[in-house]
């Protein structure tokens, strides 16, 4: 049996390749002056050879930071340290950004005074845990004739709910329902 012949490479071998969020280094094009930024660096205006040089010098990378600004504004540091370091501020962001939900809570326009306290309870419990809460009365077929009693429901709600929410916008009515938003109060 003849032996087969070699399987021509593969660049990548099957992986995709992310391109870098950043040009760096001989990326950088179609620039004569660049301002330069970075720590034990001189900073200010170099033609780009200089800046380039300096970065090859004290064996780093030359990151276009800002190619919009005139001139464009790169940093000499070592790019997978700046990639790290980018990634972790993201994580840090991102762990402290809250996710407001929005909680709903339904009522019929006769609810009786033990279903609305029932459900007050529920809603003081998602205001403390800092979400909005959604409260409205539904209209079924001709119960629509008792919008004054749905508006009095949510008021009643809304003010037994002062002490731990406030309310973003008052009752409103919208085809066969009438909403209204209550937000969690600011904890000092």
């Amino acid at each position: 049996m003849p032996p087969r012949p070699p399987r021509p490479p593969r660049p990548n071998r099957g992986r995709v390749i992310k391109e870098d969020p950043h040009r760096i280094n001989t990326r950088i094009y179609g620039v004569s002056q660049v301002r330069v930024v970075g720590e034990g660096i001189e900073q200010g205006v170099y033609p780009f050879e200089q800046a380039l040089r300096l970065a090859q010098e004290k064996g780093l990378d030359l990151v276009e930071i800002s190619p919009s600004a005139d001139p464009p504004v790169c940093r000499i540091v070592d790019y997978k340290k700046f990639l790290y370091d980018l990634k972790k501020k993201q994580k840090e962001i991102k762990a402290k950004q809250t996710v407001v939900e929005m909680k709903e809570i339904r009522f019929g326009p006769n609810t009786d005074e033990h279903d609305l306290n029932f459900k007050l309870k529920h809603a003081k419990k998602f205001l403390e845990e800092g979400h909005k809460v959604k409260a409205f009365v539904f209209f079924k077929g001709r119960t629509i004739v008792f919008k004054e009693r749905g508006e009095i429901l949510l008021l009643k709600f809304a003010q037994d709910l002062e002490e731990v929410g406030v309310v973003e916008s008052m009752p409103k009515l919208e085809g066969k329902r009438m909403m209204m938003y209550i937000i969690p109060k600011k904890k000092k």
